[in-house]
């Protein structure tokens, strides 16, 4: 990851004149390439349910958070382009941080408090005109395999304010790609995607009480070993 980090940076650069779309094709290949080499090297093999659910229209993806393996896989294999919505320290990071500033991304600066929302839902609305699906985690970060963090309503809220549909996505990456750890796993991730969710008749806490329910049931469904007895 650090070698082709460096060298796609460098690619990512080169592409910086080219026109949003093929330039976010050409920053891409990198998780395509990730998520290849997580598979000849570490074993980590992956399989998707649900894609037939993504919208032809942009919507707000809402998944579950494991892993770093989720945020790379997502950018490339959803059915339109993703803007992620992340803080703004990520784009200070030498080489990968220089290359997500080449995107159409949402940084937030979280020292701004409740402006830092309004400042989402401005960049957002663009976003969503121009046709790309915003991509949040509504736990805000990796959860321990198994364990359930607290749902914040930050993408509930978006999805209201803005009136777009919600597809909810769950997913076991932290199996094989724990959180913090060095060591990755052989094994197979499942990528489970629900059904459009309209915002439609729902305030942002129903809606993102809807989205915590049919994520939370999935994970007993993709990983039954894991919540057996609980």
């Amino acid at each position: 990851m650090l070698v082709a980090t460096v060298v796609w940076s460098c690619v990512c650069f080169l592409a910086a004149p080219l026109p949003y779309n093929k330039r976010f094709w050409v920053t891409s290949r990198w998780n395509v390439f990730i998520i290849w080499a997580a598979r000849a090297i570490c074993g980590i093999r992956y399989q998707v349910k649900g894609y037939e659910n993504l919208p032809a229209r942009p919507a707000i993806l809402l998944s579950k958070h494991q892993s770093a393996w989720e945020t790379i896989f997502m950018l490339p294999n959803m059915r339109r382009p993703l803007v992620y919505v992340f803080k703004k320290e990520i784009l200070y990071i030498p080489f990968f941080g220089w290359g997500m500033a080449l995107l159409r991304m949402i940084p937030i600066d979280r020292k701004q408090g409740k402006n830092a929302f309004a400042q989402v839902v401005r960049h957002s609305r663009r976003r969503l005109a121009d046709g790309q699906s915003i991509i949040m985690f509504p736990e805000g970060t990796r959860i321990p395999v198994g364990k359930k963090g607290k749902y914040k309503s930050g993408g509930a809220r978006l999805a209201v304010e803005t009136q777009t549909p919600v597809v909810p996505i769950a997913h076991n990456a932290g199996e094989c790609w724990p959180r913090g750890s060095f060591i990755k796993r052989p094994g197979l991730v499942t990528v489970s995607i629900g059904k459009p969710i309209s915002p439609e008749n729902h305030t942002p806490d129903s809606l993102m009480h809807e989205v915590e329910n049919w994520i939370e049931s999935e994970m007993r469904v993709i990983s039954p070993h894991v919540y057996k007895g609980g």
